[in-house]
């Protein structure tokens, strides 16, 4: 999951696998830990299509009565959507550090809803009802799982930054919100835009330019939305 930045502005993953190997691409994403899929533990997932056809099959290949599948053809969408809540989740478990209630962690995930909402538009697509369910259970799971858990440490002080976290908890791995995070900010700065999105940018500045974790609740206090 994550966006990347093309010639002609945002270029997400499937684009460039697409470009590798040159075959048509369809995506899935949901709150779908994989673990509690295989104990068969009820959850929903979108499939993102453009060809209802193949959408249609890989639907009846796939659901169960405890995995349950929606098929849009905004695929575009549904990925944007699923990469962008890691960085809004990011958000929501610096609000769980700084000892803050639900009352916050839900002004940031409306918040981060309207900035995905936001994003999408401004790449030409439209985010639908189905599409932004799938972006707010996985910004809800990614809150109490592990992208809110990692925020909160840091938030804590118990790691320095984000390279000694992703070394010490992730074996080097790299943490998707964080990330995702400098991926969307060159893009929003290449077009003029980062003043728009202000949640996404303090995560970024949190993350890797040093900010306090404690702007970020300016952050929301001067939303525009407000």
């Amino acid at each position: 999951q994550g966006v990347d930045e093309g010639p002609d502005g945002l270029r997400l993953i499937s684009d460039i696998i697409h470009e590798k190997l040159g075959i048509e691409m369809t995506v899935l994403m949901g709150a779908n830990l994989a673990n509690e899929v295989a104990d068969e533990k009820f959850c929903e997932t979108t499939i993102g299509c453009k060809n209802t056809k193949y959408g249609q099959m890989l639907k009846e290949l796939m659901q169960t009565p405890n995995f349950r599948v929606s098929v849009v053809q905004e695929a575009d969408t549904v990925e944007i959507c699923g990469a962008l809540k890691n960085v809004v989740a990011v958000g929501a478990g610096f609000c769980d550090g700084l000892g803050y209630g639900d009352n916050t962690k839900a002004a940031v995930i409306r918040l981060g809803l309207m900035e995905m909402i936001g994003f999408a538009q401004a790449a030409g697509t439209a985010p639908r009802l189905p599409e932004l369910q799938e972006g707010l259970e996985n910004t809800l799971r990614d809150r109490v799982g592990l992208s809110g858990l990692q925020a909160q440490l840091l938030t804590a002080g118990l790691f320095q930054s984000i390279e000694q976290l992703e070394k010490e908890m992730l074996n080097g791995q790299k943490l998707q919100g964080p990330q995702t995070s400098a991926e969307l900010h060159r893009i929003l700065k290449s077009k003029n835009v980062v003043e728009k999105f202000p949640l996404f940018t303090a995560v970024y500045r949190i993350c890797y330019e040093g900010k306090p974790v404690a702007d970020f609740i300016k952050c929301l206090q001067n939303h525009p939305e407000h």
